[in-house]
């Protein structure tokens, strides 16, 4: 696989992750709560868990690619764990 495929994927996954994060804690769970509609929260959280899934297995695949240190690794992860960090990340690896 060529460098630049690898990590467009990586990206792509983690934007995608980042918006189904988004969707979920700003948008189902508020309907879920407020509106006592559970059906998004399903949906959009097994889409979610998938999504997170395909990141980890891309952040180490890129990590072995790159030679990604802890720290770059560790980083990544705890972008996938905040609600813009995804986007964040794709910035600074744009660069």
């Amino acid at each position: 696989m060529t460098d630049q495929k690898l990590l467009t994927q990586f990206k792509n996954i983690g934007t995608a992750e980042g918006i189904s994060f988004l969707v979920l804690v700003f948008i189902a769970m508020p309907v879920k709560y407020v509106f006592g509609f559970p059906l998004l929260v399903k949906y959009f959280g097994w889409a979610h868990g998938v999504l997170f899934i395909l990141y980890i297995i891309w952040l180490i695949r890129a990590k072995e690619e790159y030679n990604w240190s802890l720290k770059q690794v560790a980083l990544a992860m705890v972008a996938a764990l905040l609600p813009f960090g995804p986007f964040i990340l794709n910035k600074k690896l744009h660069a």
